[in-house]
């Protein structure tokens, strides 16, 4: 049996950005004289690109771009010092890296992700880290899942999961023919998720990885 694939959103399934986020975007709407929305309405959009998030928070089209500059500017300096690992999310991806391969899909910008995992001292277990930059269309759209897979080099089988914490991440794994785990870990609540119709709910990442775990051993007994 060939070995499990396991990819993960970041937001929410692995980090916890939330100071970072809603700093930046307050700094951005402070900085072009624009009332700054409320913090839990920025919440609910976190998982959509960034260009997204601020036209559902009313900036206008030809103006969306600038308010997306000012925000990677102001996260490229923060982004370390106000990013945390999830609790036991390291122990998550350790546990993962003992029967499975790892990927990230995530529409943050991969460059950005990169620095963060680097920082966190993880990325050495990921074979493949997909962001916002590397796809035309972002979760819930399937392309970003099938870009981790060829990047890795894996053919479709049934032991590739999606891991995250939103409906885009169980939309996009859907999608892609893959199956999925939602995390109540994150931005999305239990509610929002079941309406996606995750094929499993689990509290946290490391709840999932033993479900996966458990999975594949009762697969391989069969």
């Amino acid at each position: 049996m060939s070995q499990p694939i396991i990819l993960f959103d970041l937001d929410g399934t692995l980090i916890d950005s939330t100071r970072a986020i809603l700093s930046c975007f307050e700094e951005s709407f402070i900085a072009f004289n624009r009332p700054v929305p409320d913090p839990q309405r920025i919440k609910s959009l976190i998982g959509h690109p960034l260009d997204v998030m601020y036209a559902d928070l009313g900036v206008e089209a030809d103006r969306v771009w600038d308010f997306v500059d000012c925000y990677k500017a102001l996260y490229r300096e923060r982004s370390c010092a106000m990013t945390t690992l999830l609790p036991r999310a390291k122990e998550a991806i350790e546990e993962a890296a003992t029967f499975a391969r790892l990927g990230i899909v995530t529409t943050k910008t991969g460059e950005y992700s990169q620095i963060l995992l680097e920082h966190m001292g993880v990325i050495h277990y990921f074979e493949a880290l997909i962001g916002r930059e590397h796809v035309q269309n972002p979760k819930p759209h399937p392309e970003p899942i099938f870009k981790a897979l060829e990047e890795m080099r894996v053919k479709q089988n049934d032991s590739i999961w999606m891991i995250g914490d939103t409906c885009l991440d169980l939309i996009a794994a859907k999608r892609a023919g893959v199956r999925s785990i939602g995390v109540l870990s994150g931005y999305a609540t239990r509610d929002e998720l079941e309406a996606c119709q995750s094929e499993v709910l689990q509290k946290e990442t490391l709840f999932a990885i033993k479900y996966i775990k458990n999975s594949n051993q009762a697969d391989i007994k069969s």
